[in-house]
């Protein structure tokens, strides 16, 4: 399974080409805008996700598609005994590794350039595995969440925070225009890359959220899987585990 969503439809390229071009082009200030499209609501949501995964006790973590590594360096504070924070885009690495440095955690945190949907890990090698506004970016959803499946050890927990769409008045209406037309304004005056962030509210608009979401999950082996609403449906937190 796979959404069609691709950030420059005037290329030939595969849809996980350009999102790793994309995220290239937008790596320098992608903080940034992430503060001001989700008025800093975004540090919350993670919070909640830190919460989930520690109450797990895990060891060993991985933060996929982890960007410039806010989560993985979140994650830290939950004292585990190391965490690997991977992504495909080489840029968005490469501010992360900074952050990193910049915050102490280099013997903690290993920063990998991977595709998430042929993890270069093996069986069972996580107790816990997170991913934060990165799914709807996969080419082959199936493919990524059973790689995730696979490399995440018996009993562990994999916690995904996306966006979603809310779907009871006001909050329906605020979040479409804040969608079409807030987040590409910011784009055109804030990046070199406008694309971005057309491409960003479209893939949330394509990709299946809530139960729909939670189905995709257990069709991919995982079980006990729950999802929670955010900010009225804005975002959603989807907790799951693989089979002991």
């Amino acid at each position: 399974m796979g959404i069609d969503v691709k950030p420059y439809k005037d290329k030939d390229s595969s849809r996980k080409e350009q999102v790793t071009e994309m995220f290239d082009n937008i790596s320098g200030n992608y903080d940034f805008m992430n503060r001001i499209m989700t008025f800093g609501i975004d540090v919350k949501w993670r919070k909640k996700v830190v919460k989930m995964v520690a109450d797990t006790k895990p060891e060993n973590i991985l933060d996929i598609a982890t960007g410039t590594g806010d989560f993985a360096i979140m994650l830290a504070a939950i004292k585990p005994k190391k965490i690997v924070g991977l992504d495909i885009s080489a840029g968005m690495l490469d501010v992360g590794k900074k952050k990193v440095k910049e915050n102490g955690l280099d013997n903690l945190i290993e920063m990998v350039l991977g595709d998430s949907e042929n993890l270069p890990f093996e069986d069972n090698s996580f107790d816990a595995v997170t991913v934060g506004f990165g799914v709807r970016n996969f080419e082959n959803l199936d493919k990524g969440l059973l790689e995730i499946n696979r490399v995440l050890r018996p009993g562990g927990i994999f916690v995904v925070l996306e966006t979603s769409q809310p779907e009871t008045f006001p909050f329906k209406q605020i979040y479409k225009f804040h969608s079409k037309y807030i987040i590409p304004l910011l784009g055109r005056l804030f990046s070199k890359d406008q694309k971005a962030y057309e491409y960003l509210p479209e893939s949330a608009k394509a990709f299946p959220y809530g139960k729909a979401f939670n189905n995709i999950l257990e069709k991919n082996q995982f079980i006990s899987v729950q999802n929670k609403p955010l900010m009225f449906g804005a975002a959603s937190i989807y907790k799951a585990f693989k089979k002991s």
